[in-house]
């Protein structure tokens, strides 16, 4: 493909449940693999690092369409569910894709996997010192209002890791709550590939759930957990 690389699963054919989940960054072996697990059809797009890489994929509205368009000719059908996943700085896609009213139209659900940030105000430090800038975070609202009536399926998570000169996931996640008027709820259960969750917002068909984990490694574990995470999204 002219961006990204076509995964269709055995037994994948056309038909009102035949669904394709564009993913962006942390390779192409796990979301093959997420896919494979799903039924899913699977279009894994790596641009290097940082989320203005993943963005500026897309700042050109034609070109999530044309890509879409390309992975159905290949497939020799329509599409009948369109899914956006993103692991860390490729939530920048997402964002960037759900921009444009034709896309925000066409994707029925995504997946942000601690990977939804901000830029301080002044871009100073925080999160005491300062407050995060809201201007990124505003289709992440209307993503998860959408969700909430019905209309769009929409997972957040997030875990305890604080860059330090960006706004974290956890901030995000809680000005999320804020704005959508979330009751967040402390549980201590197992996740995925032996994570562990630490709090969980939901509503209608939105999904919220907090990781502990400040390192590297608990960053990780959230990828490799996106054979579930898919589960959970279809």
């Amino acid at each position: 493909m002219e961006l990204g690389e076509l995964f269709l699963p055995p037994g994948v054919k056309a038909g009102r449940h035949s669904t394709v989940l564009f993913f962006f960054h942390g390779g192409t072996w796990l979301p093959e693999l997420a896919g494979a697990r799903n039924q899913t059809a699977v279009v894994a797009v790596q641009a290097g690092s940082g989320s203005g890489s993943y963005s500026r994929l897309f700042e050109d509205p034609k070109r999530f369409p044309e890509l879409l368009s390309e992975a159905e000719h290949k497939a020799h059908f329509r599409f009948a569910r369109v899914l956006l996943g993103g692991w860390s700085a490729g939530c920048g896609a997402i964002r960037q894709i759900l921009q444009d009213p034709a896309a925000y139209k066409r994707v029925n659900g995504a997946l942000m996997i601690d990977g939804i940030h901000t830029d301080y105000e002044g871009d100073k430090p925080g999160p005491l010192e300062s407050k995060i800038g809201t201007g990124n975070l505003e289709v992440w609202v209307k993503l998860g209002r959408d969700a909430m009536a019905g209309r769009k399926r929409a997972i957040v998570t997030h875990s305890e890791i604080f860059p330090g000169t960006f706004a974290s996931t956890t901030e995000t996640a809680d000005y999320l709550a804020e704005q959508l008027k979330l009751r967040v709820r402390p549980v201590v259960k197992w996740g995925p590939m032996g994570t562990q969750e630490i709090s969980l917002a939901s509503a209608g068909r939105f999904l919220m759930i907090g990781f502990a984990g400040n390192s590297a490694p608990d960053h990780v574990d959230q990828l490799h957990s996106l054979p579930v995470f898919l589960k959970w999204l279809k």
